[in-house]
């Protein structure tokens, strides 16, 4: 669904982009390298920050072996409770 909410894909083409193993590590646009907030037992408040630290260490290059190499840009998304919705859009300069 995020997939395409964030225009990842084609409209309706989530399961095609997921198949095509694009999201993957190794694939041409990486999603969720860590394995996403429910890898980490889904922490209530700290879940924005999460994103935010995570994407942080790939464009300074300190994600260890789950770095996507070259990373230049990234981005957080989190949904709230409601209609509650943040979206941070990080690049590397220099």
């Amino acid at each position: 669904m995020h997939y395409d909410n964030l225009m990842l894909c084609e409209p309706g083409g989530a399961v095609d982009f997921f198949e095509s193993r694009a999201p993957f590590r190794d694939g041409s646009m990486p999603v969720n390298v860590s394995g996403g907030l429910q890898s980490k037992g889904h922490p209530v408040s700290a879940t924005g920050i999460a994103n935010v630290w995570e994407v942080c260490h790939h464009l300074r290059g300190e994600a260890g072996d789950r770095q996507i190499d070259g990373a230049r840009l990234g981005l957080a998304h989190v949904i709230g409770l409601g209609s509650a919705c943040g979206i941070h859009i990080l690049e590397r300069v220099g």
